[in-house]
């Protein structure tokens, strides 16, 4: 048997130039080497290239309306852009089924349309990102072609093939592991008599990491992007690069999925210890580049004490910035969770770099998961403060800053997304998330593209929510997130750190980035839908005297406050200020 193993008003702009160098500070404690390194207080904006910008009127966005867009993006402030995968495909999964790692997919472009974007986004001061996806290939990838046409082929042991369940007639497969997509995660190829694994769909077979074959062939893809000038990569389902050796059933936890499966705990095809040996080459190999490329991880992990191993913990030679989702991807908003977890990121990640992150495109949006309804846009800010005023690198999905909502479809013959059309009604997939960019109003498309009918339709409420309209007006969401992220950018002082105020309140998170004179930035977070009255006190927090000075508020009719004991916050409030 063979087994192999395995994916945000001119006060506030006067009291931003004020700041000086609070924000955008190195933690106390944290290794020297990251303090010059661009991505650690990076703005990285998450772009989904069908989505985006449709440059030729074809319906489907592409590399060139994504550098028709660098201005925007450039204004917004961001740093660094990552693009989800743009290589040839079949499309299954959208870009993330690859056939070709060494090209782009005609849909988008050329690889002289991708060489132009990378020169104008430098041009822009903006850096470049690849997703790569590593766990799996398509299965019209020529490698997997030739494994599945004979067991003597050299690239067969290229994928992780079994024979079954001995004496089974017909063929079963050889344990309980299932699709992420529903069904059973081994397909049989009659060619060969042998079952490969997916952890995804069929038309996605798991590479085998344990032949080192496997590991210089996608280290030279990467290898092929880090030599045109990207400045790093996103790692697609990086936890799931193995798997268990010895093909363990995994346990069943009970109930049902939406695709009607057993519900498994995947403890033997989810992060398992060998893929840390495999990113510390990998580390290796992309520190070798100049100008500090860096590695951010697809990284679902349940703890800090998890996510600390993916930096490598004290070594710091893992991934410089595996996402924590157990803030933004959680089931609901909780001030004293969240205080604790970003406690958590302060002391038990080594001194590393956390990057947050609230929005994807696998998920719905952050302003639908956490709004109530009552309170959408308040909400909304909150969420931008959280992601962009810690001690972090903060990934923004497109579409996030101007409150762009989720829109699944409603009914089956309208879904794309493969896992909506087998888990239907329970799973609609995730169409929702991945709607077309709102601009503008010129035209139905929301000037996304000039083609009536785009890959994914055009929500009606680009009317309210767009780019244009949202830079027009000063108080919107798209212009918090600006004067959130030029608060990031103006800020350069080091050796600030942050005090966690008034720890007991349930309902209000707060906290100063005090640097080492005791000027402080001050964040405090109304984290409910009642109004609160909040006393801090900043004399034990290390923080010097002085008058209260409001940077930023949310909403902008909020009470100034000039006593630090009775600060008011309306429902899901924002204050940032200085003293």
């Amino acid at each position: 048997m063979q087994i192999g193993s395995w994916r945000t008003a001119r006060q506030g702009a006067q009291a931003l130039i004020a700041l000086g160098a609070l924000l955008f500070c190195s933690h106390a404690g944290a290794a020297d080497t990251q303090k010059a390194k661009w991505w650690t207080n990076a703005v990285i904006y998450e772009i989904y290239p069908r989505s985006f910008q449709d440059s030729n009127g074809d319906g489907v966005g592409d590399l060139n309306g994504i550098e028709h867009r660098l201005a925007y993006l450039e204004k917004l402030g961001v740093d660094a852009i990552w693009i989800a995968p743009m290589y040839p495909s079949p499309q299954v999964d959208f870009g993330y089924d690859i056939s070709d790692y060494d090209n782009v997919d005609p849909q988008y472009g050329t690889l002289a349309d991708f060489d132009r974007l990378l020169a104008s986004a430098r041009a822009h001061h903006i850096k470049i990102l690849l997703d790569m996806v590593l766990n799996h290939t398509s299965d019209k990838h020529r490698w997997f072609l030739a494994a599945a046409s004979s067991r003597e082929d050299a690239k067969h042991d290229f994928y992780v093939w079994n024979n079954g369940r001995a004496g089974s007639t017909p063929p079963a497969p050889p344990n309980n592991w299932e699709s992420f997509f529903g069904g059973s995660a081994w397909t049989f190829v009659p060619a060969v008599q042998q079952f490969y694994y997916h952890k995804f769909y069929r038309q996605q077979p798991d590479l085998n990491w344990r032949n080192p074959a496997v590991e210089r062939a996608m280290f030279d893809a990467m290898r092929f992007w880090l030599d045109r000038g990207v400045a790093g990569f996103r790692l697609d389902a990086i936890t799931t690069l193995f798997e268990d050796p010895e093909l363990r059933d995994e346990p069943v936890v009970g109930g049902t999925n939406a695709y009607g499966d057993p519900v498994l705990n995947d403890i033997y095809t989810s992060d398992m210890p060998e893929v840390h040996d495999v990113i510390k080459r990998m580390r290796s190999m992309v520190d070798r580049y100049p100008d500090s490329r860096v590695l951010i991880g697809e990284t679902y992990l349940q703890n800090t004490a998890a996510l600390d191993q993916w930096y490598g913990g004290a070594n710091h030679n893992e991934l410089q910035l595996p996402m924590d989702t157990q803030i933004g991807f959680a089931t609901k908003l909780d001030a004293a969770v969240i205080r604790r977890q970003l406690q958590e990121l302060e002391t038990g990640i080594h001194g590393s770099q956390p990057l947050l992150v609230f929005d994807n495109h696998d998920n719905p949006r952050s302003i639908d998961r956490f709004g109530d309804g009552a309170h959408d846009m308040e909400i909304a800010k909150l969420i931008a403060a959280l992601l962009l005023t810690p001690r972090d690198a903060a990934l923004l999905y497109q579409g996030e800053e101007i409150g762009q909502r989720t829109a699944p479809p409603k009914r089956i013959e309208d879904v794309k997304d493969p896992i909506g059309r087998s888990g239907w009604p329970k799973e609609k997939g995730r169409d929702g998330e991945r709607t077309p960019m709102q601009w503008d109003l010129s035209n139905a498309q929301a000037g996304f593209s000039t083609d009536a009918k785009t890959w994914l339709p055009v929500t009606p409420s680009y009317r309210a929510i767009n780019v244009e309209s949202e830079w027009a007006d000063p108080d919107s969401l798209l212009n918090w997130h600006k004067k959130l992220i030029d608060l990031r950018r103006q800020a350069v002082a080091h050796g600030a750190h942050t005090v966690f105020l008034d720890e007991r309140n349930p309902r209000v998170l707060s906290y100063a980035r005090v640097d080492s004179d005791g000027k402080a930035l001050i964040v405090v977070l109304n984290i409910s839908a009642q109004p609160q009255t909040v006393s801090l006190d900043l004399n034990a927090a290390g923080v010097r005297h002085g008058q209260l000075s409001t940077v930023l508020a949310s909403p902008v009719s909020m009470h100034r406050p000039s006593d630090e004991k009775k600060l008011q916050l309306a429902p899901y409030g924002c204050w940032i200020g200085t003293r």
